[in-house]
This record gives C-alpha cells, sequence and structure tokens, in this order.
C-alpha cells in the first residue's frame, strides 16, 4: 500500500524521497527489517497470550533426553511467522503482482490448515489433529488453485531466449524474445537448460500442447503437498525448521532475483520472467520472519511453530520454487526435508515388510524422522541442528552451482 502512496506523492508532489520506493531493493531491506522487528518485539507478546490461553504443546513419552521439559510450551507460534510476513508485504510490496497474490494466498490457506490441525490437537486433545485426509486434501486444493493461476493466468509469462548472446550493441529487447505462456521449466546438470511438459503429453499428436494442463496441474499438486509435509516433519526440536527454511527461502531469492531481472538471467542462461522480481520483497519479509522467529524458537525454545508454521512455510517454499522455474532443484537444495521425508517412508514401509514376512517389525533407523535418530544417538539438539544448518548451507551452494554445471 505505501508503494502506490509514495508513487502518488512522486508523481503529483514530487515528496522528496518518495522514488525510493520504485527501487526493489530498497523495499525488500524495508520489509526485512520491518519483519524482523515484528517478529522480535511483538513475538514476545504472542507468546505471553499463548501461555495465558494454555495454548501449549503436549509432548508424548518418546523416549527422549529433555522432552518432558518442553511440555506446555507455547504452540501455534507459526502465527508469528505469518503476521510478520503479511505486514511488510501488504505494505511495500505490488499488490497488483499476480505472484505476490498468490504467496499470500498459500500463506494464509496453509496457515488456516495448521491452525485447524494445532486447534483440534490443543483445545479437543486429540493428538492426531486434523485428519490426514482432509489436510491433504487442502493442499491439493491449494495445488490446484496455484497450477490453475500459473497455467491460466495471462500475467504468468516468461521470455524466451535468442539465439543471439548478450553484446554491447544489442538493446534489452535483443536479448531476448516476447513474452509468452509457457510450460518449460530449468533442468539442472542438462546442457539445454530446458524441460517443457507439454512434452509428456506430445505423443497424442498434433494440438496436444493445449491440454499440457493435464501433466502440468498434478506436478503442481505433488511438488506443493510433499515441500509441505516435509517441512511439517522437519519441525521436531528446536529451530531446525525454521532455520533450515530461512536458508531455503533465502537462496529461492537470490533465483528470485536473477530471473526477473533481464541481464542476469541472460548471463547465467535461465529464464527471464517478467513481474517475478517483485517476489524479492515478499521473500525478505519472510526471512525476516523466520530469523526473528528464531530469537525465540531457538534452544531452549520459548514457542513451537506449529503445523500452523511448518505447513505454512513448506507451501511458500513449494510455490517461491515454482514460481521461479527451479522445482526441480527442491530434491537438492531442500534435502534437509527431504532426508526427514524419506527417513520416514522408509522406516514404515520396512517395518511393515519385516513385520509381513517374520511376523516382527524391524526399523532402519533408531526413530524417524532422522533427527530423532540422532537425538536417540545420544547427540544433543543444539548440534543436531547446527550440523543440520550448514548441511543446508552446503546445500544452498551447490545448489546456486549448478546455474553453470551443464
Amino acid at each position: 500500500m505505501l508503494y502506490y502512496l509514495f508513487e502518488y506523492l512522486e508523481k503529483q508532489y514530487q515528496f522528496p524521497g518518495a522514488s525510493l520506493f520504485q527501487f526493489l531493493t530498497f523495499r525488500a531491506a524495508v520489509a526485512v527489517l520491518l519483519s524482523l522487528v515484528i517478529a522480535t518485539a511483538y513475538g514476545k507478546r504472542i507468546i505471553l497470550f499463548l501461555k495465558r490461553k494454555q495454548i501449549g504443546e503436549t509432548v508424548r513419552d518418546l523416549g527422549l533426553e529433555g522432552q518432558q521439559q518442553k511440555a506446555g510450551t507455547p504452540t501455534m507460534g507459526g502465527l508469528i511467522i505469518i503476521m510478520s510476513t503479511l505486514i511488510p508485504v501488504l505494505l511495500f510490496a505490488r499488490l497488483d503482482n499476480i505472484y505476490v497474490l498468490l504467496l499470500i494466498v498459500t500463506t494464509v490457506w496453509m496457515g488456516i490448515i495448521g491452525f485447524v490441525d494445532d486447534y483440534i490437537k490443543i483445545f479437543k486433545k486429540d493428538k492426531k489433529g486434523l485428519k490426514g485426509r482432509f489436510k491433504v486434501m487442502g493442499q491439493v486444493v491449494l495445488g490446484l488453485i496455484v497450477g490453475s493461476t500459473l497455467y491460466f493466468h495471462p500475467e504468468v509469462t516468461m521470455k524466451e531466449k535468442n539465439s543471439t548472446r548478450i553484446t554491447a550493441q544489442f538493446t534489452v529487447e535483443e536479448i531476448q524474445g516476447p513474452e509468452v505462456k509457457s510450460t518449460k521449466t530449468n533442468v539442472p546438470f542438462f546442457k539445454d537448460n530446458e524441460l517443457d511438459y507439454s512434452n509428456f503429453i506430445s505423443w497424442a499428436g498434433e494440438g496436444a500442447k493445449d491440454y499440457a494442463w493435464l501433466v502440468f496441474l498434478p506436478i503442481i499438486i505433488l511438488i506443493v503437498t510433499a515441500v509441505s509435509n516435509g517441512a511439517n516433519l522437519t519441525d521436531g526440536i528446536d529451530g531446525l525448521a525454521a532455520g533450515t527454511s530461512a536458508i531455503i527461502v533465502l537462496t529461492l531469492g537470490i533465483f528470485a532475483w536473477v530471473s526477473g531481472n533481464i541481464i542476469f538471467s541472460e548471463y547465467l542462461d535461465i529464464f527471464f520472467i517478467p513481474r517475478a522480481g517483485e517476489l524479492v520483497v515478499f521473500i525478505a519479509a519472510f526471512v525476516g520472519a523466520l530469523v526473528g522467529f528464531l530469537w525465540y524458537n531457538a534452544f531452549p525454545a520459548q514457542v513451537f511453530m506449529g503445523d500452523t508454521g511448518s505447513l505454512t512455510i513448506g507451501g511458500v517454499i513449494a510455490v517461491i520454487a515454482i514460481i521461479v522455474r527451479k522445482e526441480l532443484l527442491i530434491p537438492l537444495l531442500c534435502g534437509i526435508f527431504f532426508a526427514e521425508s524419506i527417513s520416514v517412508m522408509l522406516q514404515v514401509g520396512y517395518f511393515k515388510y519385516t513385520k509381513k514376512r517374520s511376523g516382527e517389525g524391524k526399523r532402519i533407523f533408531l526413530m524417524a524422522p532422522l533427527h530423532h535418530h540422532y537425538q536417540k544417538k545420544g547427540y544433543h539438539e543444539s548440534k543436531i541442528v547446527t550440523r543440520f544448518w550448514i548441511i543446508g548451507i552446503l546445500l544452498a551452494i551447490v545448489t546456486f552451482v549448478t546455474l553453470k554445471v551443464r
């Protein structure tokens, strides 16, 4: 909203300093600072409110050291992340940008699903929370909304790369072709660096590409569901999900910035996505909110994010990656989420398999998800979190390297 106010003041009255709001970097910097202030200054008040309402975590006895001391710690702290993100975005982002609107919808939608899940666990005394099928249904509906918007909305376009490389005598218009609707995405490690989802139905003959949404929508639904559940599983010890997510989101913010810049996208040989640069304001606010939340969530945690936060984080990460056409990098960039999810699937699958064969279920890990395995081995959770952060940083660096390794 302030963007439009200062744009008006600049045009009508030449108001001093109003032109600063036209700069993406300025608005992103202010957004991250404001989100940090909101999360740290008002986070304490939210925690005290949660304590007064006795909205505390019910901890099952899993035989983990220090676990019972966490019983009663306020949960639903994801409200801090959501509030600290949306307020700066509404103030400093361009609200006519389809990508920003899509991320706002994602934040609110997943926040509601997570809130309902936490509400049932706390107030209905049902440890299972929202039934799995309803949670998945909510994720699928969001995937449909995101996929349909990205496929059908006229402002979701990209610019095809011309064969001519950038040189001093070429104008910006000569570097890239016209804006077009496309189902292409970037593929790491391949020379052409492109994959068109419509190719999956090219076998159907001429005109088949008009039905590329039959492939595109299920892929988007799968990505949104998988990443949001991966983030949810990672939220198991103090600071793990918030810190890991901050690294991932910051990396995606750099991708969004270069994808929205015609010069850098040409240099890095990735798709130029008009209007994607505005994502940087949202991402800056989101990173600030995550870091601010860590102020209270670092060991020993004063508040847990609950499903209100973890599902929201996963949904936002998935949608950003899809928008900037980097969804195929998710298994690498979100390697921590991926490892946590795989550990659960392997544990459950192997247990059922061995129980069926021998009558006695066996386990691969001491406990799943993976971070609990290391807790069972005697590692302090602060050491586990720090090492997972380090791995997350290494994965982010490798993700950047994929831009030039073809």
